[in-house]
């Protein structure tokens, strides 16, 4: 069996098309089935579009990760610093923001890397805590964060178009 070979690699502003077109498609394939599909279309279009992607990718406290295999992208990450964070946690602290895979890249262990990834980065900066947001219906999701000794500390409200979710809010320090 030959082992694959895949590479972490900071995505650039002349890449905003392909992140834009792999954010809608990976977070429309993993939401789309459990809610409604007007909120969806209106989250997608407000998140996902280029003016906001572009500011995103501009801001230097946000980071943005593609994994690819050779040329084709499997999916991306983004980590938040400092006042980019959705919500203050800790002084210290980074915030998986986004860490998303197509379905052909799920069951992997890409998701692994790119959670090994984000912990090398918090000790690389010098920081003290990891933290993100998981909808609290997405218990895939939250068993991994588990695995990895994320605890939930908090939540808060997440607007999918009109309508209020709640995400659960998960740390760990490293």
């Amino acid at each position: 069996m030959q082992s694959r070979s895949y590479q972490i690699k900071k995505v650039s502003t002349d890449e905003l098309e392909e992140l834009k077109k792999l954010s809608v498609d990976t977070f429309s394939d993993t939401f789309t089935e459990q809610n409604n599909e007007i909120q969806m279309k209106a989250y997608l279009e407000k998140a996902f579009n280029t003016d906001q992607l572009r500011s995103e990718l501009s801001n230097p406290e946000s980071f943005f990760y593609f994994v690819k295999e050779e040329d084709k992208i499997l999916g991306y990450l983004k980590l938040n610093t400092k006042t980019a964070q959705t919500d203050q946690v800790l002084d210290s602290s980074l915030e998986i923001e986004r860490i998303y895979l197509t379905q052909e890249a799920q069951g992997k262990g890409i998701g692994k890397l790119l959670m090994d990834f984000s912990i090398a980065e918090v000790k690389r900066r010098n920081l003290l805590c990891l933290w993100l947001g998981v909808w609290e219906k997405n218990e895939k999701a939250i068993a991994f964060y588990k695995s990895y000794g994320f605890e939930v500390f908090a939540d808060h409200p997440f607007k999918l178009g009109d309508e209020s979710q709640k995400d659960l809010l998960m740390k760990r320090f490293v």
